[in-house]
């Protein structure tokens, strides 16, 4: 997306393309999200460096991006493992008929339609057109690619790690005798709306908790996202959709994929500011 700030103001300027990425994305309050405070993090961000010596910024972002993808698959494969062993030994399992059961209790036609309607925001039909609001008005307003890109892999992401999943395990669901229509048939872990949930509306709220100068509005922000979180995975529960073990993996795997994806932002954000220095210092030498 072009950033053609010419005849913008100052104030502007900062805020759109490049230079928006560099004065307002590199910050949430006060931390620079450019300075590593571990030995681990300071690697990755000489690491972003060279490689936007060699290839440009966006380069680091794709290339971090693909990593992260394939630590995810590799997190799927763990989940697995995880999950046999835990259903071996009934431990975390032994809530998931309870929890079945007191949803049955707490369930009316009412709440039923209500809840219903709610899950079905993070759905294959609500959230692809969240995703596709969030993409058009975050690119559109800040004059980048920075925001597709992180939205779409966030997405694509969610979606490789739920058909993973579901394939590796092929867990049945709870009875349709306890769910409540409309039924659903596909392989019951993880639960893709609670991941979905974790990492879409994550990466859209991280994405705007940048542009926030107050911190209680960040609070608001990541608070919203965090509940809305929690609610799309009971709701599961409570429709009879999934057992609290497929949330649980949907949580936890998505909250893993989530800091990947964030953590490549951060590395391409340390790339522009590198870009950035060095165009001073060549400036300031010529």
């Amino acid at each position: 997306m072009a950033a053609n700030d010419e005849n913008l103001p100052r104030d502007e300027k900062r805020a759109h393309g490049v230079s928006g990425e560099l004065h307002e994305d590199r910050f949430v309050g006060p931390e620079d999200l450019t300075r590593w405070r571990t030995r681990f993090g300071e690697w990755l961000g000489r690491l972003a460096r060279a490689i936007t010596d060699r290839l440009g910024p966006y380069a680091t972002l794709v290339i971090s991006l693909v990593v992260g993808m394939l630590v995810a698959c590799l997190l799927s494969v763990v989940a697995v493992q995880v999950y046999d062993a835990v259903t071996d030994r009934e431990g975390v399992a032994n809530l998931d008929r309870p929890l079945l059961d007191l949803s049955l209790q707490l369930r009316s036609p009412v709440g039923d339609v209500v809840i219903t309607a709610f899950t079905d925001v993070a759905g294959p039909i609500g959230m692809p057109i969240i995703a596709a609001v969030a993409i058009l008005v975050l690119s559109l307003t800040r004059k980048s690619w920075t925001p597709a890109i992180l939205i779409v892999s966030a997405a694509a992401g969610s979606l490789a790690m739920t058909i993973a999943g579901k394939d590796l395990i092929a867990r049945q669901r709870p009875p349709l005798s306890d769910a409540v229509p409309p039924y659903e048939f596909s392989p019951s872990f993880p639960s893709g709306h609670t991941l979905n949930a974790v990492v879409v509306v994550g990466i859209i709220a991280y994405l705007v908790l940048l542009r926030q100068h107050s911190r209680r509005t960040r609070i608001l922000t990541v608070t919203g996202a965090v509940l809305f979180a929690v609610l799309i995975g009971l709701s599961r529960v409570y429709l009879g959709h999934h057992w609290f073990t497929d949330v649980l993996g949907g949580w936890l795997l998505g909250a893993a994929w989530l800091s990947l994806v964030i953590t490549a932002h951060r590395m391409y954000l340390t790339a522009r500011a590198h870009r950035h220095a060095s165009a001073d210092a060549d400036a300031t030498t010529s």
